[in-house]
């Protein structure tokens, strides 16, 4: 069994610096501020954490009442899909952005 260099920690109310470095992570892999979505900094990849952090996120699901976690991958995102596909089934669908327009006032 290997050693992991790397830590899992489940964020808490007041954790709020790292889910900002978190959210720098996620708009530098996605290349989008605005994104929200699982990212391992290029630097960290291929090392198993992105495993860890949804068998992790199982377990948190477990105990919350959870039956399934959703994920989505973009068509040519070969290692998402890759990883995805090894931790679950594959299912295909269509996905639609349907723009929120704020009421005229």
């Amino acid at each position: 069994m290997t050693s992991r260099a790397y830590r899992i920690h489940h964020l808490k109310p007041d954790d709020v610096a790292l889910m900002d470095a978190l959210l720098a992570t996620f708009g530098e892999a996605f290349d989008d501020v605005e994104t929200y979505d699982l990212a391992v900094a290029a630097a960290h990849r291929r090392q198993g954490i992105a495993t860890a952090l949804i068998q992790e996120l199982k377990t948190i699901a477990a105990g919350r009442g959870a039956y399934v976690i959703f994920v989505g991958a973009d068509v040519g995102d070969d290692p998402a899909i890759a990883l995805y596909t090894k931790l679950g089934a594959r299912e295909d669908v269509l996905h639609f952005d349907i723009a929120v327009e704020s009421p005229s006032r």
